[in-house]
């Protein structure tokens, strides 16, 4: 049974629900091992950046291993000027080996001064519709932790897709969620179980026989129950970590209100 699909906004790229966020995987033994097993098991659409150390190396020698790119890429370029992105992109395309990606972000835009830049004449944005333009990407996009530049973006009609944090833990941006459902925006969900520091101690929790309901299971079911979510990249180390993500989205039923409730307390009292 494949990972069900959901529809990224605008760009019409039907992709698994569950992604895998690559960020950290490259600082792993198991790394080529991970992101192979991901897409092995069904995993179509895998996150990575400029600024990730590693992290497009390895995406290069699991792309060769395997004959070729058959998965959809996400990366992003932290420069905020139009040569700078341009850079980005070509340096991404020779680096992992590919002629195409398939969404590029400009990432984790901060602040108003931020968004000012990478909008203005010779910002990022226009360097990256440059590389659209030239074939060389096919979807742009933007990453916060700010929600007030998310909705920016939302509205300002220029992204694809939006990555954004939600989780049991950080609820927050919930809204926005629904606002980039009615835009047709395509929203990707970065630490959807909340982050390593508090997924380490939900582990030990796990270990000890007193996690409750604050489990790695519920915490990515919560995040898929939301509709307006496109794709949930939880990061992983080590392909275990990988199968049970891959278990969890195979099977989860959508959680009611007062599950969604509990876990919501469950994390709130964590720390």
């Amino acid at each position: 049974m494949p990972i069900r699909k959901r529809r990224l906004g605008r760009t019409n790229l039907e992709i698994a629900e569950l992604g895998l966020g690559a960020m950290d995987t490259p600082t792993s033994p198991d790394g080529f091992a991970t992101v192979t097993a991901a897409l092995d098991l069904g995993i179509d659409f895998v996150d990575t950046a400029r600024d990730y150390d590693g992290s497009e190396f390895l995406l290069a020698d699991v792309i060769r291993s395997r004959g070729g790119k058959a998965f959809a890429i996400s990366s992003k370029t932290f420069k905020r000027t139009s040569d700078g992105a341009q850079w980005d992109v070509d340096r991404s395309l020779k680096v992992m080996g590919v002629d195409f990606i398939d969404v590029y972000h400009l990432h984790d835009v901060r602040t108003y001064e931020d968004w000012a830049q990478v909008k203005g004449t010779n910002g990022a944005l226009a360097g990256l519709k440059t590389a659209q333009y030239r074939g060389l990407i096919g979807h742009i996009a933007l990453s916060t932790h700010e929600l007030e530049i998310g909705r920016e973006a939302i509205v300002s009609g220029g992204f694809g897709a939006v990555m954004l944090e939600y989780s049991a833990f950080y609820t927050a941006s919930a809204p926005l969620l629904e606002l980039a459902a009615d835009r047709d925006v395509g929203v990707i969900v970065m630490r959807p179980l909340g982050g390593s520091g508090r997924t380490s101690v939900m582990r030990t929790r796990l270990e000890r026989g007193d996690a409750g309901v604050l489990t790695p299971q519920n915490l990515l079911r919560y995040v898929l129950s939301n509709s307006a979510v496109s794709v949930a990249i939880p990061g992983a180390r080590f392909p275990d970590r990988v199968r049970d993500n891959v278990a969890t989205a195979l099977t989860a039923e959508p959680m009611a209100g007062d599950e969604m409730g509990a876990l919501e307390s469950a994390a709130a009292a964590l720390y």
